[in-house]
């Protein structure tokens, strides 16, 4: 990453919940509006990287039937894997992305809060991996903080054009907010509806 992983250790050495998932409503509503934007009622695979302490990952858990989430951070980690211990199938690894992104493919793909960590370089290569293992029906959800981040190379709003360039994927779905940018794509531009055949 761009931001070395020394800088997210230090974080967590000093609190457990750095970022005040479990306590603050804006992140209870954020991960509610992530979950209530997937299309499909369920997942056959999905990878979660960036997943810090695993407050999302538990909601992921109960939609997904095999899910591997991972993190940069040793401390996350171990963390992540205590918070998802009661779920059997869902993996915890400690991942550097690009370079170790896993392998196969999936039906969801979630990139939440950690995209501006990387340069461009890096998170070109994060979205070319993402088109990559992609299932054909698959969705690719990301959102992101729209405020400067000190140690963050880009901002949230770089992020989202960065995975919106190319070809390869459709938007499927966009909700804006001051504090937050909230995004789906898909390799398929079938809406919710015609899924569900209501037209």
């Amino acid at each position: 990453m761009s931001v070395p992983m020394e800088h997210f250790e230090r974080m967590y050495a000093v609190s457990e919940d750095p970022w005040e998932y479990r306590r603050r409503w804006y992140e209870q509503r954020k991960r509610a509006l992530t979950l209530a934007l997937l299309p499909h009622a369920r997942y056959a695979r999905a990878f979660e990287p960036g997943c810090s302490i695993g407050e999302l990952s538990a909601g992921l858990a109960a939609r997904c039937d095999d899910l591997l989430v991972s993190d940069g951070s040793a401390s996350a980690v171990r963390m992540a894997r205590e918070r998802l211990a009661p779920f059997e199938h869902v993996t915890v690894e400690q991942r550097l992305l690009p370079e170790a992104w896993p392998d196969g493919t999936f039906d969801l793909l979630v990139l939440g809060e950690f995209g501006y960590y990387l340069d461009v370089a890096a998170l070109v290569q994060v979205r070319e991996r993402a088109v990559a293992a992609l299932a054909p029906g698959g969705v690719l959800v990301a959102c992101h903080w729209r405020h400067p981040i000190a140690e963050a190379p880009l901002t949230g709003d770089a992020v989202h054009a960065v995975l919106a360039q190319g070809r390869g994927l459709h938007r499927l779905a966009r909700l804006e907010e001051e504090d937050f940018l909230l995004e789906m794509w898909s390799p398929d531009a079938t809406s919710v509806a015609r899924r569900e055949r209501l037209r």
